[in-house]
């Protein structure tokens, strides 16, 4: 099964994605992930969309197109993936599901995870993440058992430059912009669904969950 999770900064697509690509046993891929491990190897590809991240831009196409579809054609990714951050665009929609009819797979389901501005700006204020696997927590909602310190690897937390100020301002404005393109193409598809982000993360995976059941009993009987 190929799903998206579409969603604001903050809206908790990361934290989602992780724990369902566990239970679901599909493969999980990040544009942000992908881009930061860039950084942290110093590659071509770094150097390029370091500067559009870091003052809240969407990286170009020309760049995040090709960069995500190679993990989507990987071996590991045949059996289904979780998206996280793309496609974030009318083009990275397109060109994504062309390369998906190539292999006879389509996206089976694009949920958007709705949560108000107030929520978004509340839970970015406090995000973190471990240098070494990009794990997420908040200092309110999600803390480490020690302060600093990822409880999966131990590598040391971080808030992203792009989570403050101008930067996150313009993440957001780009977000609500680029997103009603992508939630009408998937709508008209029939394939969209929304969640209210605003709860819990518990309440939000069940609810996660409930959709994904349904889609999937909806595509057995047809």
């Amino acid at each position: 099964m190929d799903i998206i999770l579409i969603g604001a900064p903050g809206a908790g697509k990361g934290t989602q994605a992780e724990k369902l690509s566990q239970i679901l046993s599909v493969r999980h891929i990040a544009s942000g992930d992908l881009f930061r491990k860039a950084f942290e190897e110093q590659t071509e590809l770094a150097v390029k969309a370091q500067r559009y991240i870091d003052l809240g831009e969407l990286v170009p196409d020309e760049i995040t197109i090709p960069t995500m579809l190679r993990h989507v054609e990987e071996p590991e990714s045949m059996h289904g993936v979780l998206l996280d951050g793309f496609p974030r665009t009318l083009a990275q929609v397109q060109a994504l599901d062309a390369e998906l009819q190539l292999v006879n797979r389509q996206i089976d389901l694009a949920i958007y995870l709705k949560v108000s501005l107030d929520e978004l700006l509340r839970r970015i204020a406090g995000r973190l993440f471990c240098h070494a696997n990009q794990h997420v927590y908040h200092v309110k909602f999600r803390p480490p058992k020690v302060a600093d310190r990822c409880d999966l690897d131990g590598s040391k937390l971080y808030q992203r430059p792009d989570d403050t100020g101008e930067a996150l301002r313009r993440r957001l404005v780009i977000f609500f912009n680029e997103s009603t393109q992508v939630l009408d193409h998937y709508r008209k598809q029939h394939k969209l669904r929304e969640v209210d982000g605003n709860q819990s993360i518990d309440q939000v995976q069940a609810m996660l969950l409930n959709e994904i059941k349904d889609s999937m009993r909806g595509e057995a009987k047809a």
